[in-house]
């Protein structure tokens, strides 16, 4: 079993045994979209896979937040930020803007990237080398910037 879920697992066993409910809740909702990604799989995830897992989870709040803000729900932002609080401890620390430009910069140069038709060539490696510290979008505006 993968380092990341054998902790995630015993979170939620100290939650249970704390009464700590809403922690408890948001745990069994990361665990079932990680059994629900290991179904669809077919077969246990990679840890890298249960970033990506986790990562979609906190995306989603992120976007619930912001939602639940605009209609004045801030009982379910308060939910939802809790549930944010307990998954964000899985991801690793993000990377910094300055460390994004410095690697894309280097993949422009080995890939040999000149103009924003080589975007396909530069984000692909991007993304796999930053997968679970930096999201996209992130990545995706410094290589415009870079190359447009």
């Amino acid at each position: 079993m993968a380092e990341l879920k054998e902790r995630i697992q015993s979170d939620l066993r100290a939650a249970m045994l704390a009464k700590d409910e809403p922690r408890k809740a948001a745990l069994r909702m990361l665990t079932a979209a990680i059994k629900n990604a290991e179904i669809e799989a077919g077969d246990e995830l990679a840890e890298g896979d249960l970033l990506v897992v986790v990562q979609r989870q906190v995306k989603q709040r992120r976007e619930s937040i912001e939602e639940f803000r605009k209609g004045g729900r801030d009982d379910l932002v308060e939910r939802e930020e809790a549930e944010l609080e307990a998954f964000a401890g899985y991801l690793p620390e993000e990377a910094s803007r300055e460390e994004i430009e410095e690697a894309a910069q280097a993949t422009i140069a080995e890939t040999g990237a000149s103009g924003p038709r080589d975007i396909g060539k530069v984000m692909p490696v991007l993304i796999k080398r930053f997968q679970g510290r930096a999201d996209g979008r992130v990545i995706s505006e410094i290589v415009r910037g870079l190359l447009g």
